[in-house]
């Protein structure tokens, strides 16, 4: 392993360019009227919500993990990259096509990339990576080395072929 770690490329962090709006997210990719958005709150939800016209939510409830915290107002979550968009232009992200960016700001192949959170925690966490910022409760998700479980999930500086 440790040599596997060695051989890994290492070089420094540009964010020259870097633009949220490059990421276009909370798109309906599977196209059931649902935003990607919406599909988590779905996914993360304690309590089901209703869901009316146009995947309009109501009702429902929600567990912030960064800071332990019971919502049962969809309005009051925001949803997190835990891998940031600006932490994942600095790694190599700027380099994708406007496709390859979009597909990762709505990536639900993996329920740890993206996580409904308050929106105060999430707000919290800015643009910092994993060893810039540490959820306020210690009972939140953490690795061994004590940042948060914030991985990269299935992307790396180069997207995998995904399905349009």
């Amino acid at each position: 392993m440790s040599q596997a770690l060695a051989a890994l490329p290492v070089r420094p962090e540009d964010r020259t360019g870097y633009e949220r709006s490059k990421f276009r997210h909370w798109t309906d990719a599977d196209g059931d009227g649902c935003s990607t958005r919406q599909e988590v709150l779905k996914r993360d939800a304690l309590t089901a919500p209703d869901q009316g016209p146009r995947c309009t939510l109501t009702g429902g409830a929600w567990f912030s993990p960064y800071d332990d915290t019971y919502i049962d107002d969809a309005r009051s979550l925001d949803i997190d990259h835990l891998v940031p968009l600006a932490e994942a232009w600095d790694s190599g992200a700027s380099a994708w096509t406007a496709r390859e960016g979009q597909d990762y700001a709505n990536d639900l192949g993996d329920p740890r990339d993206l996580v409904a959170a308050s929106a105060k925690s999430n707000r919290s966490t800015a643009d910092r990576d994993p060893s810039q910022w540490r959820p306020p409760v210690t009972a939140a998700p953490t690795s061994p080395t004590g940042s948060p479980t914030r991985p990269g999930g299935a992307w790396t500086s180069t997207p995998p072929n995904r399905p349009p």
